[in-house]
């Protein structure tokens, strides 16, 4: 009876911990821990970035998420993006730890509401000094019960440095990265993200 009685605990023991691990998605992924930094604050669905209120041009980098049908909005899912500053550096402070030490100051983090939805209030990223890479705001996202994984950057349709070819061989992880910039009272850009779209397991 004893015997019976242990391996009935050690089988529900082994399911529980199954249960509480998280599934790994998207591959490899160096620096996609970041996510997991975000500030010991409640987040929602809309965040702004710092210098947004005194930097030109600005950004609002918004969309939806839906889960993997394409149809259906996800709830709960936290969106990390990063970018550099209009000199194209990723700008630091004296003190930065962690991966804002890497990924710079200009980055936010946002968890989809029940539409699925998210605001993002920033400016326009510039390309690195000295080169030909388009301008980006790089995008991590956490489903729930899963790993942080990468998607798509954002990427901007006007930008010279963005080719034809460069397009053509875009992963489309999360759906597509390219967005068309509309000018109105600052630049509008719709990024959606189908969750799971191109993302393997691993």
């Amino acid at each position: 009876m004893n015997h019976f009685i242990s391996v009935l605990f050690m089988s529900a023991l082994l399911v529980t911990c199954e249960a509480q691990q998280e599934r790994k998605v998207g591959g490899p992924c160096e620096g996609c821990e970041a996510l997991m930094e975000f500030p010991a604050r409640k987040l929602n669905d809309v965040d702004t970035l710092p210098a947004f209120s005194g930097t030109e041009p600005k950004l609002h980098l918004f969309g939806t998420v839906y889960e993997r049908d394409g149809v259906t909005p996800a709830e709960g899912v936290i969106i990390y993006i990063y970018h550099t500053n209009r000199k194209g550096i990723y700008e630091k402070r004296v003190d930065s730890k962690g991966w804002e030490s890497r990924h710079g100051i200009y980055r936010g983090w946002v968890k989809t509401n029940k539409s699925g939805t998210y605001d993002f209030y920033t400016f326009r990223p510039a390309s690195y000094p000295n080169s030909n890479i388009a301008q980006h705001i790089h995008m991590t996202v956490k489903e729930p019960n899963t790993i942080p994984y990468y998607i798509d950057a954002v990427e901007f349709r006007d930008d010279s440095f963005l080719t034809d070819e460069q397009i053509s061989r875009s992963s489309n992880r999360g759906g597509s990265g390219i967005v068309e910039p509309l000018q109105k009272e600052m630049i509008e850009v719709r990024r959606d993200i189908t969750l799971g779209m191109n993302i393997p397991d691993y």
